[in-house]
């Protein structure tokens, strides 16, 4: 059986840090890389984001994201290289097409951001589990239902998938065609579609009841089953990162 969440099971350093400090370095990672006016920052934001994601051995789980950015990004830098707006100074031709410099640097700023972007995000879906990055929210001040939102997030696509696998082994079971060439996969797609949403709505359903049992809407102070070692250089990190954010922001206004 599928594990409702995308959290991967390692014992590395990453995996160790809590997950308030992983959500610091994602503020970090995409404030820096946004604010800073500088290249090579963005590049060296995502260098790192693909770094730690290499250090916490889940490159290969994050492997088929980053898969379907590049066949994003390989669109934006053609039509950028091709078309920009600000486009004024010819790089190169290709069959015939000429490139432009101006569109080529543009569309690698938006490059490196959305490799920065995914790998930051990653480093937090993948190495921290959802319990725990809820649970220390709330412990922060949190609202539980903000905090059950959350959590929600985690975990709905991980579910519809596991719920799509069950219905299409159940149809299959029926004699219905579920593989071949496209068009036979279509055909199968649509009438998945039904039996997934119902099952999404039933699982909403059942979850709201089993909270409500369990005195969710109470006003009442909330206890925690489980108390964590807080991580030794939470804070330092914390700290690093938000002199790193604020110090972007000052240099990008002084490059105004």
């Amino acid at each position: 059986m599928k594990s409702i969440s995308l959290y991967v099971d390692k014992k590395t350093f990453v995996h160790d840090a809590d997950p308030i400090t992983k959500l610091y370095y994602v503020a970090f990672a995409i404030l820096v890389s946004v604010a800073a006016p500088d290249l090579r920052v963005s590049a060296a934001c995502a260098v790192l984001s693909i770094g730690l994601l290499a250090a916490a051995r889940v490159l290969k789980n994050a492997a088929p994201m980053f898969a379907f950015a590049l066949f994003v990004l390989v669109t934006i830098v053609v039509i950028q290289g091709l078309v920009g707006a600000d486009n004024k100074t010819p790089a190169f031709s290709l069959f015939g097409l000429v490139f432009y410099r101006e569109g080529l640097m543009t569309s690698v700023f938006v490059a490196l951001r959305v490799i920065n972007f995914i790998g930051a995000f990653l480093i937090l879906v993948l190495t921290a589990k959802p319990p725990d990055l809820v649970e220390d929210l709330v412990k922060a001040g949190l609202s539980p239902r903000i905090g059950y939102v959350i959590i929600s997030i985690f975990q709905i696509i991980p579910q519809m998938m596991t719920a799509a696998d069950t219905i299409t082994d159940a149809q299959r079971s029926r004699g219905m065609e579920t593989q071949g060439n496209l068009i036979v996969r279509m055909k199968a797609f649509v009438p998945l579609m039904g039996p997934v949403a119902i099952n999404a709505f039933l699982n909403t359903r059942e979850r709201a009841m089993a909270l409500e049992v369990r005195a969710f809407s109470s006003g009442s102070k909330k206890s925690f089953l489980h108390e964590r070692e807080p991580y030794p250089p939470a804070k330092l990190l914390r700290i690093l990162f938000t002199a790193c954010i604020a110090g972007a922001i000052v240099w990008r206004i002084a490059a105004l």
